[in-house]
């Protein structure tokens, strides 16, 4: 259908909808079944049975089997199947691992889909973009991503970036008028607005004619579906680091089997004993544990209100030192209240609270009527006319839109003023958008008369120089020094009380031509008056702040409020001491990134910033050797959110535009949510270390437990099954459980990670090793004391050996717990890890008492006595290391 050559009358015969009310949820609902949901095919996806396979694929697994076979070729059934039996369990838990970590990112995807807002029996509603049906009208404004394929019926200084589509970088004007031609491109249809193309300029409605794979964007699908890799610089890290520990486990497995054979032992025992070595000793299950931290770590985020949309930000939070963050709506509660009024020279206060419309108007207590005031009449009025905020009641009073336009449309309602009534005296002709860079937004009107004006809102001090009257004792007065000076004054008094302040200018047109560009209208305004609002600081920024600063993050404000205003609230926020400094947008103009570095960290807030002072900001910061965090939501905030090292976009006032440039997502806009994910990602890094310090303890415990009886020419003191088990339970359940630890109580108190820190830095390597060292030893100290005493009995002393290495890892966790010893923290802090550990020693009873089992694994029964032998063993290696932490601080 050639949509682009239709006026909006066809086309809205042809797709069968309302403009005016929208499609019905009953026609939604038929459209969806007739069109189906409105989402690219995804490319082909690993089937649940190859990745369960994919689970065997690894080299030592495969020589292991093929050594499990040759066992039952030779009449060890007992021993295949059980070896069988593991492997395949070992494979089920690995498929589960990697299941879970897909889904969890899946998840994540689903949760940070861009939404859009659309007109639906009469009331305009935001759903995910995946739910739009061809026939919806869709409205859309600068920051958001279109979700379908749309044929444009309103324009209001829309520009639109179709780099995706067309290749060009440069954002193409968009407005309504019909395209005639043979053969119009896409980047030709300047009615048409397309499918994952974002909105950088102004605002438009348009009408859904293609959905899904309908879309442009549907037809070169293909492109898109190029996988994203989701590694982290963490977990490649530990794929080589795997790769290390591959060669040494083998070497020293091959020094066991060779030791071995030499000693005597049978070929075939050794070699699967080596096998078995192998499979326990190499951390192939490294990744996927780290993966599913990762994922665990996520899903506990989410709860706190932030998603993280890219993983590695999961990492990079952990090493967080400066934190840039807006001011509204993320430090304060975003619910704007016009608390004073300032028009001829006069100040009046307003009561009420919120978006309830009800207050009153105050001069020195008297109670006054705005609307019997000419200069407040025209300040509430045109504020109300410039605006698309909308106040629904849906039991409380509710905001659809932004909260500084909100506090506008509310003060004038509260002065009984309505935005019906007011769009019938006046007519909305042509809009220049708020942007950012300009901090003010325009709209013609035009009376029953037949006469044009002009209405601009915007910054105080940027409006005071657009002026070159001011509307004063019922007339227009030149803007002289002298009235200056008494605006700057009453802009400075409201900013003192830490009031937000929006100023309202107007201009008679001479002219009914549109206007191309707003610069052309944005001159020579007559100056009416000032709104100053207030936004209560968050009750919980306060104790969040602190806390970061204890942990060695500074906290940066950046606020486009008036340099005092912006200094109250810093006061009140507890970021500004003596020494800080506050910088303002037009300082910011006048310096060169070098020069910003020299300053920047004594800068606590930054005021009368533009989204394009970020990007310089987070330079300045980076070049100091900072780890950046930095906050935004405009379409102008995205190249900033982009270079800083977390990219942090707003969950509800944020733009598409912004939120694809972050890697995490505030689902409340909080402050403290940026806090709650910091605290969260130096966890996982934590937790993450403790998975590699228990396993790799572990695995050395049992590489040496066999390499030392290899050299002492004594008998195996395990057999390979009892090492896979070991691998599978002892190893599996209590390192998962570490994933879900809680944070240590000093861990916002410990200043910010290095980013280039090793894995084995702060005396991790030493930890692995010398509990390695000590978990092996003990167990053979057992083994060896047991056999001693009763050489005719091997696998009784294996038994107690096999016992006494579950026990030692199973209290050695409980080590890892923290970075300082084992009693750092309450050993039942975790019930996970508790019942992991409960379940380990429920199933090694099991395999020694159960006949069935202790056939398959070669235990025996041991006696009580024995238990305290192994018991005291197993605690040598944790206790011993506590004790010479004890001595060394004493």
């Amino acid at each position: 259908m050639k949509y682009h050559e239709m006026n909006p009358e066809e086309i809205r015969e042809k797709i069968q909808t309302d403009f005016k009310r929208g499609l019905t949820e009953e026609e939604v609902s038929r459209r969806r079944k007739q069109f189906g949901y409105n989402e690219l095919q995804d490319g082909e996806k690993q089937s649940a049975l190859l990745l369960f396979f994919s689970q065997f694929k690894d080299f030592m697994v495969i020589v292991l089997l093929v050594a499990t076979l040759i066992s039952g070729l030779l009449g060890e059934y007992i021993d295949a199947i059980a070896i069988m039996a593991i492997v395949l369990l070992n494979g089920v838990l690995g498929f589960y691992q990697e299941r879970r970590a897909e889904k969890s990112l899946d998840a994540l995807k689903k949760l940070s889909a861009p939404t859009a807002s659309v007109l639906r029996d009469g009331e305009w509603i935001k759903i995910p973009s995946k739910e739009i049906v061809p026939g919806d009208i869709v409205r859309f404004s600068s920051g958001d991503r279109i979700g379908a394929d749309l044929r444009i019926v309103e324009a209001n200084s829309l520009e639109i970036e179709e780099s995706a589509l067309t290749g060009e970088s440069v954002p193409s004007s968009k407005d309504t008028d019909i395209i005639h031609g043979e053969n119009v491109g896409i980047g030709d249809m300047s009615n048409m607005a397309f499918m994952g193309t974002m909105v950088t300029r102004g605002s438009g409605i348009g009408v859904v004619i293609g959905t899904g794979m309908q879309t442009a964007m549907g037809q070169i699908a293909d492109m898109l579906q190029t996988a994203e890799t989701l590694q982290t610089p963490l977990q490649r890290r530990l794929e080589q680091l795997g790769k290390i520990l591959i060669v040494v486990a083998l070497v020293l497995t091959l020094l066991v089997v060779v030791i071995g054979i030499m000693q005597g032992h049978d070929i075939y025992t050794m070699f699967l004993s080596g096998v078995s070595l192998a499979v326990a000793a190499i951390p192939e299950g490294l990744p996927a544990i780290v993966t599913i931290a990762l994922s665990l770590g996520v899903q506990r985020m989410i709860k706190k209100n932030s998603i993280v949309r890219k993983l590695p930000a999961v990492e990079t939070l952990g090493c967080a030192s400066v934190i840039c963050s807006d001011k509204t709506g993320t430090m304060t509660q975003n619910k704007m209240t016009v608390t004073h009024l300032w028009a001829n020279n006069e100040v009046w206060n307003v009561s009420g609270q919120g978006y309830e419309p009800i207050g009153e108007f105050l001069k020195s207590k008297r109670k006054m009527d705005p609307t019997k005031d000419v200069h407040f009449n025209k300040l509430l009025s045109f504020a109300m006319l410039c605006n698309h905020a909308e106040i629904c009641k849906k039991g409380d009073y509710k905001l659809d839109g932004d909260p500084t336009e909100g506090a506008l449309l509310v003060a004038g309602m509260k002065a009984g003023f309505s935005r019906d009534k007011l769009l019938k005296e006046y007519k909305i002709i042509q809009e220049f958008p708020f942007d950012s860079a300009r901090k003010m937004m325009t709209i013609i009107v035009q009376d029953k008369k037949g006469d044009r004006y002009a209405i601009t809102k915007g910054a105080p001090d940027i409006l005071i120089n657009l002026s070159e009257s001011v509307f004063a004792n019922g007339r227009q007065q030149y803007l002289n020094q002298q009235w200056k000076s008494q605006l700057q004054h009453a802009v400075e008094s409201l900013a003192e009380q830490a009031l937000r302040t929006i100023a309202i200018s107007y201009k008679k047109l001479n002219t009914k031509t549109k206007f191309s560009h707003e610069s052309e209208v944005e001159k020579d305004l007559t100056f009416i008056g000032l709104q100053g609002m207030i936004d209560p600081p968050r009750p919980e920024v306060y104790d969040a702040i602190k806390e970061c600063r204890e942990a060695g993050i500074k906290t940066v404000m950046i606020t486009g409020d008036h340099v005092i205003t912006a200094k109250a609230i810093g006061k009140e926020l507890g970021l500004i001491n003596s020494n800080s400094l506050v910088l303002d947008g037009a300082a910011l103009d006048t310096m060169s990134v070098d020069e910003l570095e020299e300053i920047v960290d004594d800068v606590s807030v930054f005021a009368r910033v533009s989204p394009e002072h970020k990007l310089k900001i987070v330079k300045a910061l980076q070049n100091n050797g900072h780890i950046v965090a930095m906050t935004g939501d405009g379409v102008n905030d995205a190249p900033a959110i982009k270079a800083a090292d977390i990219g942090i976009a707003m969950g509800i006032t944020g733009t598409d535009v912004a939120k694809e440039s972050s890697s995490l997502i505030l689902l409340d806009d909080n402050f403290a949510t940026i806090k709650a994910a910091i605290q969260e990602g130096r966890n996982i890094y934590e937790n993450i270390r403790k998975f590699i310090r228990y396993l790799l303890a572990s695995n050395v415990g049992e590489i040496l437990v066999m390499l030392f009886a290899m050299i002492l020419a004594m008998p195996l003191p395990l057999v390979p099954i009892q090492i896979l088990w070991v691998n599978l339970v002892t190893d599996g359940l209590p390192a998962m459980a570490l994933g879900l630890d809680k944070p240590e109580s000093d861990v916002m108190k410990r200043p910010p990670r290095n980013p280039k820190e090793g894995v084995f830095a702060r005396g991790l390597g030493w930890k692995v090793i010398s509990r390695g060292f000590l978990i092996g030893i003990a167990t053979l100290i057992a083994f060896v004391i047991v056999y001693t005493n009763n050489p005719d009995d091997l696998a009784y002393a294996q038994t107690v050996a096999f016992s006494t290495l579950v026990l030692a890892q199973l209290i050695h966790v409980f080590d890892c717990r923290s970075e300082h010893s084992i009693f750092a923290r309450n050993p039942f802090g975790n019930t996970y890890l508790v019942w992991a550990v409960i379940s380990s020693v429920i199933l090694l009873l099991i395999v020694i008492y159960y006949p069935p089992l202790a056939t398959v694994f070669h235990t025996v029964p041991i006696e009580p006595r024995d238990w305290l032998l192994i018991i005291a063993m197993a605690s040598i290696p944790t206790f011993l290391l506590v004790g010479s932490l004890f001595i060394k601080k004493k």
